[in-house]
């Protein structure tokens, strides 16, 4: 006996739409993320504006756009007589340079060493982010003698030592915890083929490790930078940065601020484009480590 199925009669409805709640709260934290920005970046802004308006409209307005732009402040700051500031940003460059390749040649080995060789035990690690925790004018007495002594006073080569000790520990937590998120079983499958530990470590591991390791410098860079306090305290003349040359421009007379803040306009490009075209890596490697499973 065949049965026949007859189709439904019944009206098809069609589903309700709704929009998602995610995208609405994406608009919001966007919006608020744009504010936030906008009220941390109102002091660079402002510098930008004092730099292009001449020293009568800063006194009756700083905050007012300027009126009559002017360059004449960008040509004190690069071409004055008694401011040598292409000496000043050329000891920031080497003075950061050198802290982000120390910081990396000391911080991937001993990194490798206590997460993967044991050695030591992770008591360094707590070790290393309790010192990040300590504020840096706790080291600037030590620093000062210390250097006094060694002959490193108002030297490269003792800001490069000075700054490398501060961002030391920050770089051995962002890369132990990069770390821990590769599998080892790569490095044990390296190791049956006959590969050593230095050979796994730079044709294995550091592929890995590329973007935490592009982050680490960008921030040790972007702090070397901005150091102000080691470099007020260890030097004097000869390893002037940028941020210690601008206070050139306080004299006897008064303070000239739309000098200071072309200096200071001048001085945070290299940091700023150096972090925008390592975003990327800089997102990535900070975000390393924090997901689990």
């Amino acid at each position: 006996m065949s049965t026949t199925v007859r189709p439904s009669t019944a009206p098809i409805r069609p589903r309700a739409t709704r929009k998602p709640a995610a995208s609405g709260r994406k608009w919001l934290f966007t919006a608020l993320a744009g504010v936030v920005a906008l009220i941390v970046n109102v002091p660079l802004l402002n510098a930008a504006l004092v730099s292009f308006k001449p020293d009568g409209e800063i006194a009756k307005n700083p905050l007012a756009p300027p009126a009559s732009p002017t360059l004449d402040h960008y040509a004190n700051v690069l071409y004055a007589s008694g401011y040598d500031f292409p000496r000043f940003f050329l000891n920031s460059a080497l003075i950061a340079i050198g802290t982000v390749l120390v910081v990396l040649v000391i911080a991937i080995p001993a990194t490798y060493a206590i997460v993967r060789l044991g050695f030591g035990g992770r008591w360094i690690i707590s070790s290393a982010s309790g010192l990040r925790l300590l504020p840096a004018i706790f080291f600037v007495v030590p620093f000062f003698i210390l250097f006094s002594t060694l002959g490193l006073q108002d030297t490269i080569q003792g800001l490069i030592a000075a700054n490398a000790f501060l961002n030391l520990p920050l770089a051995i937590i962002l890369l132990s915890s990069a770390l821990g998120d590769i599998p080892q079983e790569i490095e044990e499958a390296a190791a049956v083929d006959g590969a050593s530990i230095y050979r796994t470590l730079g044709s294995i591991v550091l592929p890995l490790l590329a973007p935490t390791v592009v982050a680490v410098a960008v921030l040790v860079f972007i702090f070397s930078w901005n150091d102000y306090l080691f470099a007020l305290v260890l030097s004097t003349s000869n390893a002037t940065p940028v941020t210690l040359g601008a206070a050139n421009f306080i004299t006897s007379t008064g303070i000239r601020w739309g000098d200071i803040s072309a200096a200071s306009v001048l001085s945070t490009l290299p940091p700023l484009l150096f972090a925008v075209f390592a975003q990327r890596y800089l997102v990535s490697g900070l975000s390393s480590g924090a997901v689990k499973g």
